[in-house]
C-alpha cells in the first residue's frame, strides 16, 4: 500500500497561495460513502423520470443563481480566466435544460423488429464512480453526471485533488435542487481509496477523464473487477488548414481553440497543420493574434491566460517545449514560465514541427501551439492521423463536401469542419486509440451506463 496523504490541497495558481484543504477519507468513512450511494441510488432511482428531469431543471436555477461564487471559486482553485468560468457554469445550467427537456424520451422503451411484444427497457444499473480532472471542475463532472442521474444511476465522484471545493460546490448544488442524499455523493479518496471503491461491489461502473496512464490503470481495475467503463483520454488534436481556407476565420478558431482555459484541454487545436500555400500567411497572422492576447490576473474580465492550474504541470510544459526545440523544432514566439509567484506561463509558438518531436508526438497540456506545414491535402491527413491519439479534429476549407469527406478519412472521434473541437450536450463527444472508448453526452451518453433489457412477452 502507498503512503496516504493527509489532506488534498487546492494552490491558488494566481498567488501559489494554498487556497483550501479538505481531508483524504479513511477507510471507514470510504465505506460509509459507498452505503449512502446505495441509499441514494434506492431513493433516487424509484423516482419518475419526470422527477428526475424537474431536478436538473431546479439545478439549472441554482447554477444561474450562484454563478458569480461558482465561477470564482474555478478561478480561485485552478486559474481559470474569470469570464471563461462564468461562461462554462452557464454551460453546465445550459446542459441541464437540455436534457430535462430531452432525455426522458431517450429513456422510453424501444420497439423491435419483432414486434409490439419485444422491447428494449432502459434501466439504471447502480452507482457510477467518475473520477474526474480539474480543467472543468463543473462541466466535466456535469456532463457526464447529468445522462448519469437522469437514467436513475447514483453518481460517486472522485474529483482532482486540487479542486475538492468544486466538488463539493456540486453537490451542494445539487442537494439544493432537490437529489436525495448519497445520489450524487464526492469521494475524496486517496488512489488506495479509489481502487477499493472500484473493487467493491456497491460501485456498478466507472467512468474516467484524465491521462492516457490514469485511464489505463483505472480501465484495469475496473476490468478485473468486471465492471464496464468509459474513457476520455488525452488528445493531440489536429486542426488542418488547407489551401482554400478561410485564414481569418481559421486564425481566429485556431487562437480560441488552442488558448483558452490556458490552453489545458483534452479537445483542442494542439497540432495546427498548414497545407503549404497557405502556411507563411496563417503563421503571420496567428502569431500577431497571440501575441494581442492578454496574460495576466485571471480575475480579471478582460484576461484570455491566466495561470496554469498546477506548478508541476508548468515544469513539465517547460521541459516539453525545451525538448521540442532540442529536437529541432522553431521557437517562433517566446513565451514560457514568468518570474512571480503565480503559476503564469506565457503563450508560445513552435514552428517545423515533425513527427518524432516531442511537440508532435506527445500531448501538450498549456498554452503552446505546434506548427506544421504540409506539401499538400493527402499529407496533410497523414500527418493528422500520425498519432497515437484519436480523440477530435478540425478541418477549414471553403468547400464543404470537400471538409465532410476529409473528416471520413480523419481517424478521431469528432471532427468540426471550420470551427475548433467543442462539447455540446446536442452531439456525442469520446475517442478512439489512446484516447479512450465510450461516449458522453446526447443519447449515446444517456445509454452508456443503462441496462438495455430485453422484454419478450408471449414468446411463440
Amino acid at each position: 500500500m502507498s503512503s496516504t496523504p493527509a489532506f488534498a490541497l487546492s494552490i491558488n495558481p494566481a498567488t501559489g497561495e494554498e487556497f483550501a484543504r479538505y481531508p483524504i477519507e479513511s477507510q471507514t468513512e470510504i465505506d460509509a460513502s459507498l452505503n449512502l450511494a446505495v441509499a441514494g441510488y434506492r431513493a433516487w432511482s424509484a423516482m419518475p423520470v419526470s422527477g428526475r428531469a424537474d431536478v436538473l431543471r431546479r439545478l439549472a436555477k441554482v447554477l444561474r443563481a450562484d454563478i458569480d461564487a461558482l465561477a470564482a471559486l474555478a478561478t480561485n482553485e485552478m486559474g481559470k480566466p474569470i469570464a471563461q468560468a462564468k461562461a462554462e457554469v452557464e454551460k453546465c445550467a445550459g446542459l441541464c435544460d437540455w436534457y430535462a427537456e430531452h432525455g426522458p424520451a431517450m429513456l422510453n422503451d424501444e420497439s423491435t423488429a419483432i414486434g409490439k411484444d419485444a422491447y428494449v427497457s432502459y434501466l439504471p444499473i447502480g452507482a457510477v464512480l467518475a473520477v474526474m480532472p480539474w480543467n472543468f471542475p463543473f462541466w466535466q463532472v456535469l456532463r457526464g453526471a447529468v445522462p448519469i442521474l437522469l437514467g436513475g444511476n447514483a453518481y460517486v465522484l472522485k474529483h482532482a485533488p486540487n479542486v475538492m471545493g468544486c466538488a463539493y460546490a456540486l453537490q451542494s448544488a445539487l442537494k439544493e435542487a432537490g437529489l436525495p442524499d448519497g445520489a450524487f455523493s464526492v469521494l475524496n479518496a486517496s488512489n488506495d481509496g479509489v481502487s477499493m471503491a472500484i473493487a467493491d461491489r456497491r460501485i456498478a461502473a466507472v467512468a474516467v477523464t484524465g491521462s492516457v496512464r490514469a485511464g489505463s490503470a483505472i480501465a484495469s481495475q475496473a476490468g478485473a473487477a468486471l465492471k464496464k467503463s468509459v474513457l476520455e483520454l488525452g488528445g493531440a488534436d489536429p486542426f488542418i488548414v488547407l489551401a482554400d481556407a478561410d485564414l481569418d476565420g481559421a486564425v481566429k478558431a485556431a487562437v480560441t481553440g488552442r488558448f483558452q482555459n490556458n490552453g489545458q484541454i483534452c479537445i483542442a487545436a494542439k497540432r495546427i497543420i498548414l497545407e503549404k500555400p497557405i502556411a507563411q500567411a496563417f503563421t503571420e497572422k496567428f502569431v500577431a493574434a497571440v501575441k494581442a492576447l492578454k496574460v495576466g490576473n485571471p480575475m480579471d474580465a478582460d484576461t484570455f491566460v491566466g495561470p496554469m492550474a498546477r506548478f508541476d504541470l508548468r515544469d513539465e510544459l517547460a521541459g516539453q517545449v525545451q525538448a521540442s526545440i532540442d529536437g529541432g523544432a522553431t521557437l517562433l514566439l517566446e513565451g514560457g514560465k514568468v518570474d512571480g509567484k503565480g503559476n503564469y506561463f506565457a503563450p508560445v509558438i513552435l514552428s517545423d514541427v515533425r513527427p518524432g518531436m516531442v511537440a508532435f508526438d506527445q500531448e501538450l497540456f498549456g498554452p503552446v501551439a505546434s506548427l506544421i506545414v504540409a506539401e499538400d491535402e493527402e499529407d496533410a491527413l497523414a500527418l493528422a492521423n500520425h498519432s497515437e491519439f484519436g480523440l477530435s479534429g478540425a478541418i477549414w476549407t471553403t468547400d464543404r463536401e470537400k471538409g465532410k469527406a476529409f473528416a471520413r478519412r480523419l481517424e478521431t472521434g469528432g471532427v468540426f469542419v471550420n470551427g475548433f473541437p467543442a462539447s455540446d450536450p446536442r452531439i456525442p463527444i469520446g475517442g478512439i486509440k489512446h484516447s479512450g472508448y465510450g461516449r458522453e453526452l446526447s443519447h449515446f451518453g444517456m445509454t452508456e451506463f443503462l441496462n438495455a433489457q430485453t422484454v419478450w412477452v408471449d414468446r411463440k
